[in-house]
């Protein structure tokens, strides 16, 4: 028995297969043209079932990522930034580590494409499948002390808690207020071997003490963030005070002063 277009549609939004529905004229068409055998034209509607259902995952998950930037790997400037290891980098895409819930530290000074690779790595570990949030370290620490004094706190650790990775950029930019070592100590706990967290900071770590203004609970947020780690140095020049020095805007001698 035949089935028209009209008998198909409402069975294939049954069975949510809406890549299919969609263009099944074409996808039909096509199956014909290549002359596909009845297993090759239904492995091929398949795969453009999969397809779409892919792309709209990704699509969610950049939008759920609230990335600031389109930033990729093949954008980053490898050869500028000879510290940063084009292989290591690569093996970091693979996102293996977000998988096994280990931690990240992008470290160097400002400008050196710290951010870059950390939405770049973010966008590998969302086309393979994984949740992905992106935060600056600053607002997120308030929004911890803006949820505690609303009575919200375990709500709002448990958000940070749940993304697969968690990118918090820019730590020690700026100072924390009195209570943020406390809460990011907290956050820190509940993602600590369940979690992958990747942080971005101009900081050496023997200087986050000063950053949260507790030196003990510093070091306990390291302990378990340096548990299961990788520590990438970048040291280099800013992109933008380069690009800055080749347009004659910034001299030589300010760009080395500015180290």
């Amino acid at each position: 028995m035949m089935a028209d277009i009209d008998t198909l549609t409402p069975i294939l939004t049954r069975l949510k297969l809406t890549a299919i529905r969609d263009r099944l004229d074409t996808l039909l068409d096509e199956a014909s043209r290549r002359e596909l055998s009845l297993r090759e034209a239904l492995a091929f509607l398949c795969e453009a079932e999969i397809a779409r259902k892919d792309q709209r995952r990704i699509t969610m998950g950049l939008s759920i990522a609230k990335f600031p930037a389109v930033r990729t790997l093949d954008d980053f400037d490898f050869a500028a930034q000879p510290s940063v290891d084009p292989k290591l980098v690569r093996e970091l895409a693979t996102s293996r580590w977000v998988a096994n819930g280990d931690s990240l530290l992008l470290q160097g000074p400002p400008g050196v494409g710290k951010t870059h690779l950390a939405i770049a790595l973010g966008r590998e570990a969302i086309l393979r499948g994984y949740s992905v949030l992106f935060i600056t370290a600053l607002n997120l620490v308030a929004l911890l002390a803006k949820a505690q004094v609303e009575g919200r706190l375990e709500e709002r650790l448990s958000y940070y808690a749940g993304p697969k990775l968690l990118i918090i950029d820019e730590l020690g930019y700026l100072p924390f207020e009195k209570n943020a070592a406390s809460l990011f100590f907290q956050l820190v706990s509940r993602r600590y071997e369940r979690s992958a967290t990747l942080i971005t900071t101009n900081r050496s770590v023997g200087e986050w003490g000063e950053i949260f203004g507790d030196v003990v609970v510093a070091a306990a947020i390291l302990d378990r963030l340096l548990h299961h780690s990788q520590v990438l140095t970048i040291r280099g020049e800013s992109f933008r005070l380069k690009g800055k020095r080749k347009s004659g805007l910034v001299k030589p001698a300010l760009v080395e002063g500015s180290a």
